[in-house]
């Protein structure tokens, strides 16, 4: 889940791993970094853009099983500007349809 490798198979294009800077880019666009804030393997990552660096904003991926049914989620929590709900809500949708089809959830 916080892998370079697994990253790029549905998040972005191409994710390099530097340390705890990922850098991540779409359709051969300038890469964006993101620090990795905090880790939990199989269970969430967190990271922080840079531009958001000295904020509390952070986007974090979490994966629960729900423990009557072992259904397994994934839970995204975002930050964005005021405004801007719908259309970060309609990214995340799409990188999340990605991903089921990656797995053949879909």
């Amino acid at each position: 889940m916080a892998t370079a490798e697994g990253l790029s198979e549905w998040f972005a294009d191409e994710v390099v791993e530097r340390g705890d800077d990922f850098y991540f880019s779409w359709n051969g666009g300038p890469a964006e970094k993101a620090t990795l804030i905090r880790y939990k393997p199989e269970s969430f990552v967190r990271f922080r853009w840079e531009e958001d660096e000295g904020t509390k904003y952070f986007f974090e991926m979490t994966i629960v099983i729900d423990e009557i049914t072992n259904d397994l989620s994934l839970n995204i929590t975002d930050f964005c500007e005021k405004g801007d709900e719908e259309e970060t809500r309609l990214y995340w949708d799409n990188l999340i349809e990605n991903l089921q089809i990656k797995l053949g959830a879909a």
